[in-house]
């Protein structure tokens, strides 16, 4: 009687000892367990990703291995001229470039630009990348950025893209002149170049209506190739600027039509050959006459635009 009394209080024993220690594993386990927060992230695509155990980092976003757009957002809302920037990995590029279209929602085509690498693109690293996009007044409220590899071999298996949703802003818009140059249209007859008026070139753009369309629309110009579309490339339609750090300060128009522009030069990027700086002379000069109120354009300081 003792024997099994003694067996039976062995048994409760071991059995105990069994369920304690699965106890305390199972105590562990839930130590372990990771919550991450509930938080969710917006990726350029319009699409969400949420955080993953056990680091609690976000879910890649569609295409984030190879491009990520940071200006515009997704959904954000954009008016034209539109800054774009972001960085996409190396080969994403074809000779530091790749192409943007806007399109609305319905697949219809409203513009298109060039993505130009602001660093070597002969590498598989991301490089930053920067665009302006000028576009007119869209008939629909919602469109998108489709930002396309630059596929130089036309074959399909290589073509990708990134799609970003954006509402257009409905501002009003007004169309003003920028003047570029062309240098096949500014040659006398024996094929030498006269760096006169006779290669600027009218190239129509749309800005936002404001309060000072002069200073907008020169501010545009300063842009340079950015505002270029394709096309335009093809026509041998060129400039020289952006200048790096050339700034426009101020424009201000007096009661007798004199418009003196105030610009920042700090490089000196304005001075150079004569012909050169007419040219860049003449852009600004053209452009700001535009304005039947502009009768004469005075530049500040008066050491700009030097031979």
């Amino acid at each position: 009687m003792k024997k099994k009394i003694f067996l039976i209080v062995i048994l409760v024993l071991v059995f105990g000892l069994i369920y304690f220690y699965f106890l305390k594993q199972q105590n562990n386990l839930k130590d372990k367990q990771v919550f991450c927060p509930q938080d969710v992230k917006l990726c350029s695509d319009g699409s969400y990703v949420s955080r993953i155990p056990p680091s609690c980092d976000f879910e890649i976003c569609p295409k984030e291995d190879l491009i990520i757009v940071e200006n515009p957002k997704p959904e954000e809302e954009i008016s034209s001229p539109l800054f774009i920037s972001g960085k996409a990995r190396g080969y994403w590029f074809f000779e530091a470039s790749f192409p943007i279209e806007l399109i609305d929602e319905n697949n219809n085509l409203i513009s298109s630009t060039i993505a130009e690498a602001k660093a070597e693109w002969m590498t598989e690293e991301f490089v930053p990348f920067e665009a302006y996009l000028n576009f007119p007044n869209t008939k629909t409220d919602k469109g998108f950025l489709v930002f396309k590899k630059d596929n130089p071999t036309g074959m399909k298996e290589y073509d990708d893209e990134l799609k970003v949703p954006v509402y257009f802003s409905k501002r009003q818009l007004r169309e003003v002149s920028l003047y570029y140059y062309n240098p096949n249209l500014d040659k006398d007859e024996k094929g030498n170049i006269l760096c006169s008026n006779k290669g600027l070139v009218e190239i129509k753009r749309q800005i936002p209506v404001s309060k000072t369309p002069i200073k907008d629309t020169i501010e545009l110009l300063l842009k340079g190739k950015a505002n270029l579309a394709k096309e335009d490339l093809e026509k041998n339609i060129t400039t020289e600027y952006p200048l790096e750090k050339f700034e426009l300060k101020s424009a201000n128009l007096k009661e007798d039509g004199i418009l003196f522009l105030e610009f920042t030069d700090p490089l000196n990027k304005t001075n150079g050959g004569s012909c050169r700086v007419g040219i860049l002379w003449l852009q600004i000069e053209a452009t700001a006459k535009q304005f039947p109120q502009v009768k004469k354009v005075q530049f500040l300081p008066e050491t700009l635009f030097q031979p």
